[in-house]
């Protein structure tokens, strides 16, 4: 059977640089043999053409230009592997020009990592759907959709869960909360017909989300691959019905 995966291609989103977000039937959560269409497009990022990047300083576009090399660097070499030289090399400005946006590379991974966060919460509540037709129904496209996205995103991935000192700054620390509060409120419906506390509904709650990072993390590693025979959708699913049953057993005690 095909799973929900997705990947990304660099558009416009007006007159902005934009990664339009694609649906798409893979076997299995991987980077191939994708049959997509297109169902977003986010205005966060973009990579300039040739010539471009020197242009877009001018037009107040470097910022943006500096958080997609960035991404394009740790996608490559990883968190740690790379400087805001070398960012600004890639963007094709001198190696003292991000210092008018970022005091150092810390922070431009916490604006990367920001805008991470908006873009999966906005993934994670499009799969949500308001729980249609039922929660479980619901949490189980979220962690689909959480799969997808570290598969098609392992550099902007890393950049959101490498760190949390990262997240330090008001902003990026907002968005990583409200990400997290979609799979709490997710979490809440699901044990909506249990006599079950906040604190409860937080602790099935964080019990998926690391359940589903880890299982993220594996994948993208190629730990678990369903060429293998170990899907890592299948996996993630039989984890959290696991939790969930746990968490309402809990609850009837």
């Amino acid at each position: 059977m095909s799973k929900e995966s997705a990947k990304t291609r660099i558009g416009r989103y007006g007159d902005r640089p934009a990664i339009e977000i694609y649906t798409c039937s893979v076997a299995g959560i991987g980077r191939n043999d994708y049959n997509c269409s297109m169902i977003h497009k986010h205005p966060f990022f973009g990579r300039p053409g040739a010539g471009e990047a020197r242009r877009g300083y001018h037009h107040g576009r470097l910022k943006d230009a500096l958080v997609e090399a960035a991404r394009t660097l740790i996608s490559e070499h990883g968190p740690a592997g790379f400087t805001l030289a070398e960012a600004a090399k890639l963007v094709g400005v001198t190696a003292a020009a991000p210092y008018r946006h970022f005091a150092d590379r810390n922070e431009l991974i916490g604006e990367l990592a920001r805008r991470g966060f908006e873009f999966f919460g906005e993934r994670l509540a499009g799969a949500w759907d308001d729980g249609q037709p039922d929660a479980r129904a619901g949490l189980k496209r979220m962690g689909r959709a959480y799969l997808a996205f570290a598969a098609a995103e392992p550099g902007l991935y890393a950049a959101m869960f490498n760190d949390v000192k990262h997240l330090r700054q008001p902003l990026s620390c907002a968005a990583a909360d409200k990400s997290f509060e979609g799979l709490g409120r997710a979490a809440a419906a699901v044990l909506a017909s249990a006599n079950v506390s906040p604190a409860d509904v937080r602790c099935l709650a964080l019990e998926i989300w690391a359940l589903s990072h880890g299982t993220a993390m594996l994948a993208v590693a190629g730990h678990i691959d369903s060429a293998r025979g170990t899907d890592p959708a299948s996996i993630l699913e039989r984890g959290v019905e696991a939790l969930i049953e746990a968490a309402l057993k809990r609850a009837r005690a």
